[in-house]
């Protein structure tokens, strides 16, 4: 089988690349870094003849709304004409668990335009929502940080998923027929934004604070979190951090092009 993974280069992209080689397919991971620009278009219908199957696990390359909105509604467009043109016959796309509980967020309601666009496209497609990664909670934690400490919610919870299980589900997706519907994907642990940062954060003090939100974004209760149907992650924050130790600051802020 012949898959595309748009995003290839990224945190997520590379590990979905090596699953998919190691399985036996044929993988083509590209990006603006091997000349494919969803944006411009560059390099996407060459990349994308005699797919079977095509990836898009790509972030938008700046994080001001406009030009996040302008990222998502571009290059899924470019991509479905693409691969409709190609002949695709699974569309697979990543995208976050709780983007239609937090409209506040530009980012999340690029993504929602995102989902929008591929499920109005008539291409067979799967959508699969995760929760945000464990390499991105030092991440999190910058975006909550005035004067040295860290303000995290002690009532909103966190359920982070590690970036291996969401390659290895999108993995096996891909493989698999279309479900034309959207698959959440959850970390086995949720606990208050504060616990969790407590045990991701070295360094910093982390204090309860009900009124600090998630990128400057309020939350509820459940605003980050799936319901009991999405499927789970198996690895634990504690086995996770054992094999990554001092890996997760500099993975939240490379600019991954995976997530």
């Amino acid at each position: 089988m012949r898959i595309v993974v748009i995003g290839g280069s990224g945190l997520l992209g590379t590990k979905l690349v090596r699953l998919l080689t190691a399985a036996g397919h044929e993988v083509v991971p590209a990006s603006r870094r091997s000349g494919v620009d969803t944006v411009t278009g560059q390099g996407v219908e060459a990349a994308l003849a005699g797919a079977d199957v095509l990836v898009d696990v790509s972030n938008a390359p700046a994080w001001g709304d406009d030009e996040v909105l302008a990222f998502f509604r571009t290059s899924t467009a470019t991509l479905l004409a693409a691969g409709r043109a190609a002949g695709v016959r699974h569309f697979v796309a990543l995208s976050i668990v709780g983007i239609d509980e937090l409209p506040d967020s530009g980012y999340l309601r690029a993504k929602v335009v995102q989902e929008g666009l591929i499920r109005e496209s008539g291409l067979p497609h799967t959508i699969v929502r995760a929760t945000q990664f464990y390499e991105f909670l030092e991440m999190i934690a910058d975006a909550g940080t005035v004067d040295g400490v860290v303000h995290a919610s002690p009532t909103a919870l966190l359920q982070p998923v590690a970036a291996d299980d969401v390659a290895g589900v999108l993995a096996e997706i891909a493989v698999t027929e279309p479900q034309d519907r959207t698959i959440d994907l959850a970390g086995p642990e949720a606990l208050p934004v504060s616990q969790f940062l407590r045990r991701a954060v070295d360094g910093r003090e982390v204090v309860d604070d009900p009124r600090a939100g998630y990128f400057s974004t309020a939350l509820t209760e459940r605003s980050l979190v799936p319901d009991d149907r999405a499927r789970r992650g198996g690895t634990t924050f504690a086995e996770w951090r054992a094999g990554n130790e001092g890996r997760a600051g500099n993975e939240g802020r490379a600019g991954n092009e995976g997530r």
